[in-house]
C-alpha cells in the first residue's frame, strides 16, 4: 500500500476552496459621496457581489434609514430619492418597500433569476438633512456600508468630495469599523485636492459589520438651515409635538377662562388686628378655611387644642406619642373636637398611642374631622369648583391620545397611549406619597428618633413607586420624545395647579378670611408693647397656651412662641422645677426651649399623625461620541 501523506491536506484545500466559491459575499463596497453647497448630497454606491443562487437569486436589496431620533428623542426625517440602479453596467429594475424607519430597495425583478457568479451593482440616490452643523465646524458623519448586511465584505471604501474652496489643512477625518458600537479603526485615509477625502478598510468586515466615516470642515462652505427652517422641519417631523403644543394651549385656555369666571377670589377687605378667633372658630376650622381643605396639621392643631382645654394630655414615651384622657368632659371642646374625642376614645377609652397598630381609629378620627369641617365650611365659606376641573382632565386625556395617534409609528401608539393613561393615575399617587415623605421629614427635624425612623421607612417604601414613575416616563419618552413627555408633565401640572386655583371663597368666606388675617396679624406680630396697649391681654403662660393651637393652625407658632419666651423663662424661675405645660410631657420643651417648643411640637405631632393614619405597605462623530454604525446613511442589505 502506497502512503500519500500530502493527499489529505490537498483534499481539504480543494473542499475549502469549493466552499469559499459557493459562499455569497460582497467583494468590494465603494461609495462616492458628493457634498453640495446647498447641504444636499449625491451618493453612488458600487457593490460587487459574488452570488451562488442561495440568497442572491433575483438580486440584492439595500435598506436605507430615513428616520432617526436625535439626542432628545425627537424624530428627524431625511429626504431620499432613488436616481438610478444598474447591474453590470446596464439599467436594472427595482422596487421599494416602506420600513418602520426607512425604505428598502429591491434591485432586480421577481420573475428574473440571475446567474451565479460575480455581479456589480450601482445605486445612485440623492439625500438631504444628513449633515451636522456645530458651533465651530460642519460635519458629515456617515455610515458608508451600514451594519445590517448579512454577507461579509472583503473591502469597503469611500470617496467624499467637498464643495470647492474648503482648505485641505482644516479638514478633520476619522472612521470606525466593526460591529454596531465598535470604535475599532481598521482603515486608512488620504486628503486629496478638490478637496476629496478617500477612506479604505485595512481588514475584511464580517456579517453585520460596517464602515462609518467622519469628515469635518470649517463653517461657511455649506448652507446651514436658518432658525425658521429648523423650526419648520422640526414641526413637520414631529407632528405629535405640534399636536401636543396645540392641545396644551387649548387646555390652558380652558383653565384660564374658567378661573377668570369662577375661580377669582373676591377683593380683600381692610385687614385690622383682632385678638380672638373670629366667630369662635376652632383651630382646625380656621386652618380648613385658610387651606380650603384638610391636612394633618389641622388635625394636630385640634388635638393640641383639646390638650390645652384639659381634655387630654400628650406624652412622649420613647419614640411614641400617647394621648391620654384626663377624665374631663367635652363641654369645653368645639363641636368638631367633640367628634375627634368620640372617634379616638369612644365612651370608655383612656389611652391612644399614635402608632400604626391604632391606624384604624386614628384614621377614623381624621376622616370624621375632615367630613365635619367640609359639611360646615364648604359651599358656605368657599367653593372648590371641582365640576369645572373634570372637563380639563378629560381634555388633557384627549390631548394625550391625539399625540399618540399622531406619532406616525404604528408600533409606538399602543405604548404611548397606555403609558400616558397609566402615568396620569400613577403620578397622582406618587405625588401624594412624596408629599407625605416631605411632611414626615419636616416633622422629623423637630422630632425624636422615632419620627426620623418613620420618615426613613416611608422614604424606602416610596422608592419602588418613584422607580415605576421614572420607568413609565422613560417608556413614554421612547415611544414619543422628550418634548412629548414635557407636554404630558405640563398637562399634569396644569391639572394640579388649577385644582388649587379654582377654589375660591364666597363673599361670606372672604369677609371671614379678612378677620382670620387680622387674627393672624395679632398672633405673628413682634411689636409686643404696641399690641398690648391696643389689647391688654395678660402676657402669661395661660395666654400663650390658649392661642398656641391657633398659631399652629396659621403657621405662625414660631413668632408666637418667641413673643412669650421671656415670660415662660421667668415662670420657670419662679417655680422649683421650671415651667412646662401641664398637658405635655416629653423632650420638646427641654430640647427646644420656650421659643422653639410650639414649632417643634406642631411638626412632631403632624408627622406622628401622618404616619399613624396611613396604612403600612399600602452627537458629533469626533471625540468620544462616535462609533461604527453611528451617523447618517447606514442600514444594510442582503440578497433576494
Amino acid at each position: 500500500m502506497i502512503r500519500r501523506p500530502w493527499l489529505a491536506p490537498l483534499l481539504l484545500l480543494v473542499v475549502s476552496g469549493m466552499a469559499w466559491a459557493q459562499e455569497e459575499r460582497i467583494l468590494s463596497y465603494h461609495s462616492d459621496i458628493a457634498v453640495r453647497p446647498d447641504a444636499s448630497m449625491r451618493v453612488t454606491e458600487t457593490i460587487a457581489v459574488h452570488g451562488a443562487g442561495k440568497e442572491i437569486r433575483h438580486g440584492i436589496y439595500r435598506d436605507f434609514p430615513t428616520e432617526y431620533r436625535d439626542n432628545l428623542g425627537n424624530r428627524v426625517k431625511v429626504a431620499f430619492e432613488m436616481l438610478a440602479v444598474t447591474r453590470d453596467g446596464r439599467s436594472e429594475p427595482y422596487h421599494t418597500e416602506a420600513m418602520s424607519n426607512g425604505v428598502r430597495i429591491y434591485v432586480g425583478a421577481r420573475n428574473v433569476t440571475i446567474a451565479p457568479g460575480d455581479h456589480t451593482y450601482t445605486l445612485t440616490y440623492g439625500t438631504r438633512r444628513q449633515l451636522g452643523f456645530f458651533d465651530d465646524h460642519d460635519e458629515l458623519y456617515w455610515n458608508v456600508t451600514g451594519n445590517g448586511w448579512t454577507f461579509p465584505i472583503r473591502q469597503a471604501s469611500a470617496m467624499v468630495t467637498l464643495p470647492p474652496g474648503v482648505p485641505r489643512e482644516q479638514i478633520r477625518v476619522t472612521a470606525y469599523t466593526g460591529a454596531q458600537g465598535s470604535r475599532a479603526a481598521a482603515f486608512r485615509s488620504e486628503t486629496e485636492p478638490g478637496p476629496r477625502i478617500s477612506f479604505e478598510t485595512t481588514a475584511a468586515l464580517g456579517p453585520r459589520e460596517g464602515l462609518t466615516i467622519v469628515v469635518g470642515w470649517p463653517k461657511g462652505y455649506v448652507a446651514e438651515p436658518t432658525g425658521q427652517e429648523k423650526v419648520r422641519d422640526f414641526l413637520s417631523d414631529n407632528r405629535s409635538t405640534l399636536v401636543g403644543l396645540i392641545g396644551l394651549g387649548v387646555v390652558f385656555l380652558y383653565y384660564f377662562v374658567t378661573w377668570a369666571k369662577v375661580g377669582k377670589d373676591p377683593a380683600t377687605g381692610t385687614i385690622m388686628p383682632i385678638y380672638d378667633a373670629p366667630q369662635g372658630l376652632s383651630p382646625s376650622a380656621i386652618r380648613y378655611l385658610v387651606k380650603t381643605g384638610f391636612d394633618d396639621r389641622g388635625f394636630a392643631s385640634a388635638v393640641i387644642d383639646m390638650a390645652v382645654k384639659g381634655y387630654l394630655t400628650i406624652k412622649e414615651e420613647g419614640r411614641t406619642y400617647v394621648l391620654e384622657r384626663t377624665g374631663a368632659d367635652t363641654k369645653a371642646l368645639a363641636a368638631d373636637e367633640k367628634i375627634v374625642a368620640n372617634k379616638l376614645f369612644g365612651s370608655d377609652g383612656k389611652r391612644v398611642e399614635l402608632t400604626q397598630s391604632n391606624q384604624r381609629s386614628i384614621k377614623g378620627a381624621v376622616d370624621a374631622l375632615s367630613a365635619s369641617l367640609k359639611a360646615s365650611e364648604e359651599k358656605v365659606y368657599f367653593v372648590t369648583n371641582g365640576r369645572y376641573l373634570g372637563p380639563g382632565i378629560v381634555a388633557s386625556i384627549l390631548v394625550v391620545l391625539a399625540v399618540g395617534f399622531s406619532l406616525g409609528r404604528a408600533e409606538a401608539v399602543p405604548v404611548a397611549a397606555f403609558m400616558s393613561l397609566w402615568l396620569s393615575i400613577w403620578s397622582v399617587g406618587v405625588f401624594g406619597l412624596l408629599n407625605q415623605v416631605r411632611v414626615l421629614w419636616k416633622s422629623a427635624a423637630a422630632g425624636g428618633i422615632g419620627m426620623k425612623a418613620a420618615a426613613a421607612s416611608l422614604t424606602l417604601f416610596s422608592i419602588p413607586f418613584v422607580a415605576g414613575e421614572l420607568g413609565g416616563i422613560g417608556m413614554l419618552a421612547w415611544a414619543t420624545s422628550l418634548f412629548t413627555v414635557l407636554i404630558f408633565c405640563a398637562l399634569v401640572f396644569l391639572g394640579i395647579l388649577f385644582h388649587y386655583l379654582l377654589k375660591a371663597p364666597t363673599s361670606a368666606g372672604r369677609a371671614l378670611l379678612d378677620k382670620v388675617e387680622g387674627f393672624k396679624m395679632f398672633l405673628s406680630a413682634v411689636e409686643k408693647d404696641r399690641l398690648n396697649v391696643l389689647n391688654p391681654l395678660p402676657r402669661t403662660p395661660a395666654t400663650f397656651e390658649k392661642y398656641l393651637p391657633y398659631a399652629l393652625a396659621l403657621d405662625v407658632e414660631q413668632p408666637w412662641s418667641e413673643r412669650f419666651s421671656d415670660v415662660l423663662v421667668q415662670a420657670g424661675r419662679d417655680g422649683t422645677t421650671g415651667y412646662a405645660p401641664a398637658w405635655y410631657s416629653g423632650d420638646n420643651w427641654s430640647m427646644f426651649g420656650p421659643s422653639g417648643f410650639g414649632s417643634a411640637l406642631g411638626s412632631a405631632m403632624t408627622g406622628a399623625i401622618a404616619s399613624s393614619a396611613s396604612a403600612g405597605g399600602s452627537s458629533s462623530g469626533f471625540g468620544g461620541g462616535g462609533s461604527s454604525g453611528g451617523g447618517g446613511g447606514g442600514g444594510g442589505g442582503g440578497g433576494w
